[in-house]
């Protein structure tokens, strides 16, 4: 869909600047990573995926592939549709290979020391003055990664949602020093190139939907920590009470974890507020290495 913004002056097509961004670099290849590759592979775009050890040159691609077939399995892609996606998609470990990319999404652990250094790096090696640089982050501070570039600018938020591949919903967060034309032009990528649901979220710890969303995981944690009811009488409730598609603890294993930690802790750390404080029984599954599906095993258990 092409969508026309006109003022006296000028007359800007949004459809063809997403369409300019034809190179895409993706930073991690875990479930988040390798979903938005995919995402963007089917999308007819090169993608290069930057990973961060040998092993990932192996389980990266193996995780595209088997999403993919899940895909021709039920129907969704054709045999040929596979083999053009896996075709738009190459893994190395080396970031200089992102030179070229006119858009970069960071999607590695929710850790902002690790980001901060990330962007640094990625804004001395992409060589496009107009490339976005982009952070899959679900909570930390897009200003404050945006301040360890020369192009703060041109950096955002795109806060895919888990299974990136399937799931509707894009959150645009601008910093406030996001150029208004970066921003259009990253909303016009993800609803007309990609396809997507976007809305604008503000940079706020947990933006919108976390923001709404994870003090009702927290409350579930709570409630199973205070024994008032198991975790399958949880799920139950809201799965068939209330019509979620998956109750708050499966939901939380889903995520992650480690990365419920430390979702809420950064929230916790910005707006003080009790209802977002990690409780006490997730932190001591996550410091066991109960880190939910990932792991085979957090508030149940996976074979």
């Amino acid at each position: 869909m092409t969508e026309t913004v006109t003022d006296a002056t000028t007359t800007t097509t949004t459809t063809g600047a997403a369409s300019a961004i034809r190179r895409v670099g993706v930073v991690g290849s875990g479930i988040m990573g390798s979903g938005v590759a995919e995402l963007c592979a089917r999308a007819g775009l090169d993608v290069v995926v930057q990973v961060s050890s040998a092993g990932s040159l192996v389980t990266g691609p193996q995780r595209l592939t088997r999403s993919l077939d899940r895909g021709v399995a039920k129907g969704k892609l054709t045999e040929q549709e596979r083999e053009a996606t896996l075709g738009r998609v190459s893994f190395t470990r080396d970031l200089d290979e992102l030179a070229d990319r006119q858009l970069v999404i960071e999607a590695v652990k929710e850790d902002e020391r690790l980001k901060l250094e990330l962007f640094a790096t990625l804004d001395k090696i992409v060589t496009d003055p107009d490339a976005i640089l982009a952070s899959n982050t679900s909570s930390l501070s897009i200003v404050r990664l945006a301040g360890a570039t020369d192009r703060p600018g041109h950096v955002l938020g795109l806060h895919f949602f888990n299974p990136a591949q399937v799931l509707p919903l894009v959150e645009v967060v601008d910093s406030v020093l996001t150029e208004p034309r970066v921003s259009d032009r990253a909303l016009a990528f993800v609803r007309d190139v990609l396809g997507k649901k976007p809305i604008k979220s503000p940079d706020r710890a947990g933006f919108v939907v976390n923001a709404l969303l994870f003090p009702y995981l927290l409350s579930a944690v709570r409630m199973l920590d205070s024994g008032l009811a198991t975790a399958e009488v949880i799920d139950d409730g809201m799965v068939h009470g209330c019509s979620h598609p998956m109750g708050p603890l499966r939901l939380a294993d889903l995520i992650g974890l480690d990365t419920t930690v430390s979702i809420a802790q950064a929230m916790y750390e910005e707006f003080k507020e009790p209802l977002y404080a990690p409780p006490p029984l997730l932190l001591r599954m996550v410091d066991g290495g109960l880190l939910g599906k990932k792991s085979g095993r957090g508030f149940y258990a996976y074979g």
